[in-house]
């Protein structure tokens, strides 16, 4: 009988955790009359004007490879695109189409990360790229983002980061962040920067959220502060803006004159992400800011629901959510939050992701996404009721 040594996998992947979201979620497969609320989706379907031109370029043919770096017709518009979100130039030859954010996160890795690299990660956060860099061999180092009880929001522990950058190769942050909500001030970001530029050491900045915002049409970027040949490789992805989640495609952001490295891990992965994929890119970007408008205000109603919900309930601790359509919450008696996810799933019937799947201290902390019908959120929240009162 053969065993799990003949086949001579790599140690490191038999040992990467499932995730605990995955768990919950599988338990109750097939399952009618679930709410789901665990995964981080919009119940938006595609705008049919992106997927109308997704079956033009059928049409007309483009069912053939691309480009390494995609397709010329992406890559200026994205690169359009993010020079005027940005204000200021962002070349085309910084720009590489990828297959969703998480290829992008995954070449970011093999491009950077020797075995034993020590990365530094804010989280909580989703947990994909610790991951990665565990795939390539390297160490996480996790910095958690401090909740502070006096204001009840997010802070960012800098006085940690200082203490572990200069034995780091990159520095990981995801802001607007999955799961907390949280958005990077535009002084952090300076000070992060200027600390890495003196350290060399990387910025990986996964910015998936920037346009899921509520006070303004656009999150700080780094991209607002750096210069073209900055240690920054900035990920971001159609899935949230643009309600792309299955299509997988996005694109990176990174320094001037490396295009051909990561054209070359590019076609290594993928060869090219999926070509009538991207024709539809272009008319997602171009057509798309009066769909992101009424989606953010969407999102707005059922943010405001979920707040009053979770505020009203006696076991809950919710720091305030700045953009996202996230909601990060920690349950006062609890100390199992995968535990309580399942028993919550059984005993109600929706779904929520335990805060252990974002990085070490989760374990009384849950996440919801709400972004849900209000209808949909009332309903789950009437549910849960019982257990959060």
């Amino acid at each position: 009988m053969i065993n799990n040594n003949d086949f001579r996998i790599r140690e490191i992947i038999y040992s990467l955790k499932s995730s605990p979201i995955r768990n919950v979620a599988n338990s109750v497969i097939g399952k009618k009359d679930i709410i789901p609320l665990y995964f981080g989706e919009t119940d938006i379907t595609t705008p049919s004007f992106i997927s109308e031109a997704m079956k033009t370029a059928l049409d007309k043919g483009h069912t053939f490879y691309s480009a390494n770096q995609g397709v010329s017709e992406l890559i200026e518009t994205i690169s359009s695109y993010s020079s005027e979100l940005h204000k200021k130039n962002i070349s085309t030859s910084r720009i590489m189409v990828t297959s969703a954010g998480m290829n992008a996160l995954m070449i970011t890795s093999e491009a950077l990360i020797n075995p034993n690299d020590k990365v530094i990660c804010v989280t909580p956060v989703w947990p994909n790229f610790m991951r990665c860099i565990e795939i390539m061999g390297g160490n996480i180092i996790e910095i958690p983002l401090t909740h502070s009880e006096k204001n009840n929001n997010w802070e960012l522990n800098l006085e940690e980061i200082k203490k572990n950058i200069k034995n780091a190769k990159a520095i990981y942050i995801n802001t607007p962040n999955n799961p907390t909500g949280w958005v990077m001030s535009r002084n952090e970001q300076i000070e992060i920067l200027e600390l890495c530029r003196k350290e060399k050491v990387w910025v990986i900045s996964d910015e998936v959220y920037e346009r899921i915002i509520y006070d303004r049409k656009v999150a700080p970027s780094f991209l607002d502060i750096s210069k073209e040949d900055d240690l920054l490789i900035v990920v971001n992805s159609f899935s949230k803006s643009w309600a792309m989640t299955g299509w997988r495609l996005g694109w990176m952001t990174i320094p001037n004159g490396l295009i051909n490295i990561f054209e070359k891990l590019n076609e290594f992965n993928v060869a090219s992400p999926s070509s009538p994929a991207q024709h539809a890119g272009v008319i997602a970007i171009k057509e798309g800011e009066k769909f992101i408008k009424k989606m953010i205000n969407d999102l707005k109603i059922s943010r405001s629901v979920t707040i009053k919900h979770l505020n009203n309930f006696s076991r809950v601790i919710f720091p305030n959510s700045e953009a996202a359509f996230y909601a990060y919450f920690k349950i006062k008696d609890i100390s199992d939050s995968e535990k309580f996810c399942f028993d919550t799933l059984q005993s109600t019937g929706v779904g929520l992701a335990p805060g252990t799947s974002f990085g070490n201290g989760g374990e009384r902390w849950i996440r919801i996404c709400y972004a849900k019908s209000p209808n949909l959120l009332n309903k789950a929240f009437e549910k849960l009721k019982p257990v959060l009162s």
